[in-house]
């Protein structure tokens, strides 16, 4: 994998942000995963992410569609991991339910436009965001608003090959890696779930 200087930090950015991927940054190899631009192994990445959750003063969960509806096996065993995982961190949870656009206005108190992830951002003041179930193109997108808007440090769990835009992405990752998340949370809470 070649190994990039450009950094996926926090911004904001600015107005266009180059997409990470014309920087230099590549997408994950199987059992890899990115933190801020850079390959890693997916236990750094995961414990990583889990110190970013619970360091957070406002961690928020976005679940897209792939989660949020039933629609072939394993997804409801993930949503309720999902769940737990929230519970443990003490995050909230802003569904992304479907990708269209909602014009004039959205109600960014209970849900992320993907065209306008920002304004949810902005509104909840919202330092880390986890994004799951989210169609990779549609992740893409919305994670390099936030970058170049806003100041989240930006987690994606990807069930494919991960998403280069965000701060921190897993791929391949299923009930496995949410389950894991979980017991490092509770790990570096001290042992306390809440």
């Amino acid at each position: 994998m070649r190994e990039s200087s450009y950094k996926v930090l926090p911004g904001p950015e600015g107005y266009l942000p180059p997409a990470a991927a014309t920087m230099g940054v590549m997408l994950p190899d199987p059992g890899q995963a990115i933190m801020e631009g850079e390959s890693v192994d997916r236990d750094t990445a995961l414990r990583a992410a889990a110190l970013k959750l619970i360091e957070a003063r406002n961690p928020v969960f976005f679940p897209g569609p792939l989660i949020l509806w039933d629609w072939k096996p394993g997804v409801a065993e993930k949503a309720t991991a999902l769940k737990e995982l929230a519970e443990a961190v003490g995050a909230k949870m802003i569904p992304m339910p479907d990708y269209r656009p909602k014009y004039p206005m959205i109600n960014p108190a209970i849900e992320v436009n993907p065209n306008h992830p920002n304004l949810t951002i902005w509104h909840n003041k919202i330092d880390v965001c986890l994004f799951i179930g989210v169609h990779c193109h549609y992740a893409n997108l919305a994670l390099k608003i936030i970058r170049g808007g806003t100041d989240c440090y930006t987690i994606a769990v990807c069930a494919e090959a991960g998403h280069e835009e965000a701060m921190i992405s897993l791929r391949d990752a299923g009930l496995c890696e949410l389950q894991r998340l979980r017991e490092l949370v509770i790990e570096l809470k001290g042992g306390k779930n809440q």
